[in-house]
């Protein structure tokens, strides 16, 4: 005998009321910007007598996704550049994601507006652009066929390659003048080699009498330590070392590792800055060299943001009185983000 209609709809009120009482409500979703607060409008502009560094972390996902993200970026960087008092530009590497032609046609496009200017590009490849598919098992890159040493040795501020590889583009120095100071940029392949770090020494050394700023892909993480695989290794993620192009000849160096063979050795760093890391992607370390001078250490980095990054760029500040401002704005949003992760000094 069949259960009355009413029966049956009872019963199946009460197994819809069981498995709604079983299964948990859905968590909202997370903001992405929680560790931050967004403001409209651009930050403040450089006080007098100050000047400004742009930088490009990771653009990857624009290189890969959102093309038009980059070249609002670098367009946004010329149009600013004189009200900004811009003096040159970093890129933090991870330059593209898979490191394919489509890919650096995309970033040397992005690029075209500074590449065409007289301001100084400082650039760095990050593990993503070494290697088949940018999985970092090699060290062979498109870089230098895209950014060819031919053309990056007559622009301005150029002072170099790594003297053992003099056609490839992934280590360089720069040398120019800004607000009446003189700066050595040096840029690091990512992991630096030994000989690499050899000449990076020599470099510095030949130009102990200029501030001198470190560009590498991986240097500190986002818990404000330094990459460092004896010791804290559990607490970070994606070290260097631990990649398969590490395993190759001249192997590879971590953040400590470059501060013991290369950083501590100089008085005249004032800044090292990477990209590369998770999480929030930001975060920063000051520590002092045998001689008693601090080196502020920053790492910046937007690829979890929403769109591959939501065109964030970090703005740094060089302040009249020797203090540094960090600031990140996007021109693709319009918005500043005024966190203290994100908006912050740099005394000296």
């Amino acid at each position: 005998m069949r259960p009355p209609l009413l029966a049956l709809g009872l019963l199946g009120l009460s197994a819809a009321l069981s498995l709604a009482q079983a299964t948990p409500p859905a968590e909202p979703p997370k903001d992405p910007y929680a560790d931050g607060r967004l403001v409209a409008g651009e930050p403040p502009a450089p006080a007098p007598g100050s000047f400004t560094f742009a930088v490009l972390p990771d653009t990857q996902n624009y290189s890969e996704k959102h093309p038009e993200t980059f070249k609002a970026q670098t367009r946004w960087i010329m149009a600013n550049r004189e009200r900004r008092r811009i003096g040159a530009v970093f890129h933090l590497g991870d330059i593209t994601n898979r490191n394919s032609e489509a890919q650096w046609r995309n970033a040397r496009a992005a690029l075209e507006p500074i590449l065409g200017s007289d301001l100084p590009l400082c650039i760095v490849p990050g593990n993503h652009d070494y290697g088949k598919g940018g999985g970092a098992k090699t060290r062979d890159s498109l870089m230098s066929q895209h950014l060819p040493v031919s053309e990056l040795a007559r622009r301005p501020g150029w002072g170099g390659a790594y003297d053992r590889e003099p056609a490839r583009s992934e280590n360089s120095f720069h040398r120019f003048e800004v607000g009446g100071r003189r700066f050595l940029v040096l840029c690091l392949e990512f992991g630096p080699r030994d000989d690499v770090l050899r000449w990076a020494d020599a470099v510095a050394a030949a130009n102990h009498d200029r501030e001198a700023i470190l560009l590498t892909h991986a240097h500190i993480f986002s818990n404000d330590t330094r990459y460092c695989l004896e010791t804290l290794a559990r607490e970070q993620s994606h070290n260097p070392r631990q990649y398969e192009l590490a395993k190759l000849a001249g192997g590879a160096n971590d953040g400590e590792q470059v501060w013991d063979k290369l950083l501590s050795r100089h008085e005249n760093f004032i800044l090292t800055l990477n990209g590369h890391v998770g999480g929030d992607g930001l975060g920063r370390l000051v520590t002092r060299t045998p001689g008693g001078r601090p080196v502020p250490q920053v790492v910046v980095n937007f690829q979890f943001r929403p769109n591959g990054g939501d065109g964030w760029l970090r703005l740094v500040e060089m302040r009249k009185d020797g203090t540094m401002r960090m600031a990140d704005y996007s021109p693709v949003l319009d918005k500043s983000n005024v966190g203290p992760q994100n908006s912050f000094d740099i005394p000296w």
